[in-house]
């Protein structure tokens, strides 16, 4: 698989941030798989964590670490670990390629800290370079959800196959104008319907590592 190299050392990287006999959230995708893997392997002592899907608690327990509920869980979180579909040097990004954003964004909204690991092709000068913005929508409004988004100059289709853990539709909206992210995160998540979208910049990332092919690992502390 492409890049694979540069996510495992993004990954491993990531432990460097991990506190020791503590609770962290744990997000969703092919990087973090690469971190749950070095997780299980390490001294952390990180015996639970709060997972962002079904996938994500599956492959916790497939290394000895009890998948728990936000709600069970002390807040703030002192960390959670996270991959984006693409994210930019100020710490914006996009993520729910995996179809998840919603319960992505309530544990990043939960933790003090969010180490964002990424491989080099993530790393983008400004959102929707290369990923569309996914939607969680009510399956009851995905006509509306879709209407709207088209009006704010999106292109939205329906993925097919793929819905939420929750069970609801999923729409990639391709075409956006991000130039403001914030703004057009609260325009789509105003928007009767919609549960969550896949941009987060309410919550941006605290740190992002970025792996390389070579096996080093580039560290950007975004800031404005």
């Amino acid at each position: 698989m492409p890049h694979e190299a540069e996510k495992r050392a993004a990954a491993r990287a990531a432990l460097e941030y991990v506190p020791h006999d503590t609770v962290i959230g744990v997000g969703t995708g092919s990087t973090v798989a690469h971190f749950i893997d070095a997780l299980g392997a390490s001294d952390s002592r990180i015996t639970r964590a709060v997972a962002t899907s079904i996938d994500t608690q599956r492959r916790l327990r497939a290394v000895g670490i009890s998948p728990i509920t936000l709600e069970l869980a002390e807040k703030p979180l002192a960390l959670y670990i996270d991959g984006a579909d693409e994210i930019d040097r100020l710490g914006h990004a996009i993520k729910g390629g995996g179809g998840a954003q919603t319960q992505e964004k309530r544990v990043a909204e939960a933790s003090m800290m969010w180490v964002c690991i990424v491989d080099e092709s993530k790393l983008v000068d400004h959102l929707g370079m290369r990923a569309p913005v996914p939607l969680e929508v009510g399956s009851g409004a995905l006509a509306e959800a879709i209407a709207a988004a088209s009006a704010l100059g999106g292109s939205p289709e329906l993925r097919p196959g793929a819905p939420a853990d929750s069970g609801n539709p999923l729409v990639d909206v391709h075409g956006l104008d991000l130039s403001d992210p914030l703004r057009m995160e609260i325009t789509l998540e105003a928007i009767p319907g919609v549960v969550a979208c896949g941009i987060f910049a309410r919550r941006r990332a605290d740190v992002i590592l970025i792996g390389r092919a070579d096996g080093s690992v580039v560290t950007l502390a975004p800031s404005e």
